[in-house]
């Protein structure tokens, strides 16, 4: 019985030490407590304290269903990204910088995935997202105010987590983003990819499809680089909105037929992966100054610039535009540009020619008088100082920001006739880059505000207004003894039409032969993607045979 007895005791003293144990670290350490604006913000996982640097961390969800922002995750990636008002927020996970809109911020503690769990430092995210964050030792207790001043609270509440005497953080230093060097051949094989009017890509009928989208782009990219082609330029702001999450410009309708609508996933970000994938360049291309393809507004989304600043929009032929003339237009579109250069691994910012329309009535008078600070004489002077100071200031941010992003520009392949200025090409165009789009490229070119120009010079070698071969030759004496690289814009949207030359697909062959004698020309881009992958005329075959020589 003494021994029954003794064994009980033993036994019962050895199955208790694991509960007074559990019960003793439950005491000592409990758990936080996170309060938004006096509301408990309630987490399915605990938040944790990283010892070594003493960051709490919090479950994504939380970011998302509590503080009010706009997340999005990347599987493949493992990069969260964060939207909240004007603020973009990027981080990955095990990275030592976030990325936050313009630039990129070193990080006391990376994010981290835990067993499927992202798990996100809490104070970083919520003071960027303008949130002021205090912390209560004793009661282990995280609060979050929305205002920036609380008269109510005191002192040493605004204290670091959870260390009560840590000295101020260090201004942020700028951390070098790594990026994915492409090797081009030698020279630039480029397609444009239109996503105005669901021209080249995504397909209506992919519209809230997700999986057919990406198996389009896929398909398209093995279709170009069977031709020979190395480089995209995809069409990102097609409408003054984004094939990417924003926080500045509303969802584009291409993807969903509805301006606005969340497709459930960043699609800039596959395609640019898909791309890198088969080492080809990736150049995000951005119509400027084009608000919408027609007058409507009733289908444009709430954020959309139409809505937000009307007086920014000038209806041109029933066309509208952001005015070029207005500051701080121009700085939003630098802003818009520079969300994308920083938040992804681009190869280049490419813009077209939508500049000021180059017909129809353009009603800015009344801007002129306001914002012509400079005391430019001449409306049309003064029109092009205004695109000169976007490009100038656009090549600079960017720069700034990622110096190996490249940075170019597709405009009218006429700047000017020789009847206008002894200095232009020998056409008769009725249009001109400078005279009706107010584009004074060959300032660009030899100020060096971009890495290349790319003239589109969709005419044949035999047509006799604005001859291929004469405007090659006049481009490549522009570029000539600059650093700007030179590229051609060509047509082969035009072959099989009734326009002289182009009634053979040996013309585009015949123009690449033509590139091949003048050394500026370093390669061609070709419009647009649909128009290759027609064949007209056995163009692929053509342009296979050339590339392979």
């Amino acid at each position: 019985m003494k021994l029954r007895k003794w064994f009980t005791l033993l036994l019962m003293f050895v199955l208790c030490i694991p509960a007074m144990g559990l019960s003793v670290q439950a005491q000592s350490t409990p758990e936080i407590s996170i309060y938004l604006d006096g509301q408990q913000v309630k987490s399915d996982v605990a938040p944790y304290i990283l010892p070594n640097v003493n960051v709490t961390m919090v479950p994504l969800r939380v970011i998302s269903e509590s503080l009010g922002a706009e997340v999005y995750w990347d599987q493949n990636k493992q990069t969260a990204t964060i939207l909240k008002a004007d603020t973009v927020l990027s981080m990955t996970v095990n990275q030592a910088y976030a990325l936050v809109n313009d630039g990129s911020v070193p990080l006391d503690a990376s994010a981290q995935n835990k067993q499927g769990r992202v798990m996100v430092p809490l104070r970083f995210v919520s003071e960027q997202l303008g949130l002021k964050v205090s912390w209560e030792q004793s009661t282990r207790t995280i609060t979050l105010r929305t205002d920036t001043i609380d008269i109510d609270a005191p002192a040493n509440e605004e204290i670091d987590i959870p260390i009560t005497d840590q000295e101020p953080e260090p201004e942020p230093v700028p951390v070098p983003v790594p990026t994915t060097p492409v090797d081009t051949g030698g020279s630039m094989r480029g397609v444009w990819i239109s996503t105005v009017f669901n021209l080249d890509w995504p397909s209506t009928g992919s519209y809230n499809n997700q999986t057919k989208q990406q198996q389009e782009y896929v398909q398209l990219l093995d279709e170009l680089q069977g031709m020979g082609m190395n480089t995209v330029f995809v069409q990102v702001r097609p409408s003054a909105d984004a094939l990417y999450p924003s926080s500045l410009v509303p969802w584009s309708k291409v993807l969903t037929g509805t301006q606005g609508k969340n497709p459930g996933y960043d699609p800039l970000a596959f395609m640019i992966e898909e791309t890198h994938r088969r080492g080809m360049e990736f150049h995000a291309w951005f119509n400027p100054f084009r608000a919408n393809t027609d007058a409507k507004t009733d289908q444009l989304a709430a954020n959309h610039v139409v809505k937000q600043h009307p007086d920014w929009i000038v209806n041109s032929s029933s066309k509208l535009y952001i005015n070029p003339g207005i500051p701080q237009a121009r700085q939003q579109i630098i802003k818009e540009i520079m969300e994308v250069v920083s938040r992804y691994d681009i190869d280049g910012v490419h813009l077209d020619d939508y500049f000021y329309p180059s017909s129809g009535t353009f009603n800015d008078d009344a801007t002129y008088k306001t914002y012509n600070s400079k005391k430019i004489a001449n409306k049309a002077d003064w029109r092009r100082d205004n695109i000169n100071q976007f490009v100038q200031q656009l090549n600079a941010s960017i720069k700034s920001a990622k110096p190996g992003v490249q940075f170019g520009i597709s405009p009218f392949g006429v700047w000017r006739n020789i009847a206008v200025d002894p200095t232009g090409s020998d056409t008769k165009a009725g249009v001109t880059a400078y005279d009706n789009m107010y584009a004074d490229v060959r300032t660009w070119i030899k100020q060096g505000w971009l890495d290349y120009v790319t003239p589109q010079i969709y005419w044949s070698m035999s047509f006799a207004p604005a001859q291929y071969d004469k405007l090659v030759t006049w481009w490549s004496d522009e570029v000539r003894g600059t650093n700007v690289k030179l590229y051609i814009g060509h047509s082969p949207y035009k072959l099989g039409t009734a326009e002289a030359g182009w009634q053979n697909a040996q013309e585009i062959i015949n123009q690449l032969d033509y590139n091949a004698l003048h050394p500026e020309v370093q390669g061609s881009i070709f419009f647009s993607a649909k128009d290759l992958r027609k064949n007209p005329l056995g163009l692929i075959q053509a342009l296979s045979s050339y590339y392979s020589r």
